[in-house]
């Protein structure tokens, strides 16, 4: 099964800044994700970009917003139509109007699956956290104190057990970080303190 998307332009560029309220979002987002354990990494995520967006962008709360509704909403037709992931939301969000930055972002997030390279720091920064918050998460939950005490050497050892979490792309991962011109203990030490407050 390809989920190549075949193109690299992805909405219109007049719709640039138009964006789904929070409540208009979550609707999205609980309609089409059933999973609970979807629904936390994709909050999860959601998280993450709103505070690489808020505390290395200096972006305002709109754009703040951006960057975390493409981390909401970055896996949103996996659950139910695994088959046309993430062609489904890109077609409902280029419908909606939506920003294509937003778009772009969502399509990029796995390049060796959609055929679209990330550009920008929104698209990165989506590919680079959406990996790696997988596997710190699945840590977490095998260690008492959960995410407090979790140092980066700890996640580094799961990184290089092949078995641990073996769905979690390794390459992907060093690929993210070199796009995004960001070392692998950077990006682990942000989403250990940072992506343990996300709850469903």
């Amino acid at each position: 099964m390809s989920l190549q998307l075949g193109r690299t332009e992805f909405g219109n560029k007049a719709n640039q800044g138009n964006v789904f309220t929070q409540e208009e979002a979550m609707q999205l987002f609980n309609d089409w994700v059933l999973n609970p354990k979807l629904k936390l990494h994709m909050k999860q995520v959601a998280h993450m970009m709103r505070c690489w967006s808020a505390e290395k962008e200096l972006q305002d709360e709109a754009g703040q917003w951006k960057w975390e509704m493409a981390g909401l909403l970055h896996d949103a037709d996996w659950d139910q139509w695994p088959e046309q992931h993430c062609k489904k939301i890109i077609e409902h969000l280029e419908e909606k109007n939506i920003d294509p930055e937003i778009i772009r972002a969502i399509a990029s997030h796995g390049p060796i699956h959609f055929g679209v390279l990330p550009e920008t720091s929104m698209d990165k920064m989506l590919f680079a956290f959406d990996e790696l918050s997988g596997l710190i998460h699945a840590y977490s939950l095998m260690r008492p104190g959960g995410y407090e005490g979790m140092d980066v050497k700890g996640v580094k050892k799961r990184l290089k057990d092949k078995a641990f979490a073996a769905n979690v792309s390794r390459e992907d991962i060093d690929d993210a970080c070199t796009r995004a011109n960001i070392s692998l203990e950077e990006l682990i030490e942000f989403i250990i303190t940072r992506q343990g407050v996300v709850t469903l």
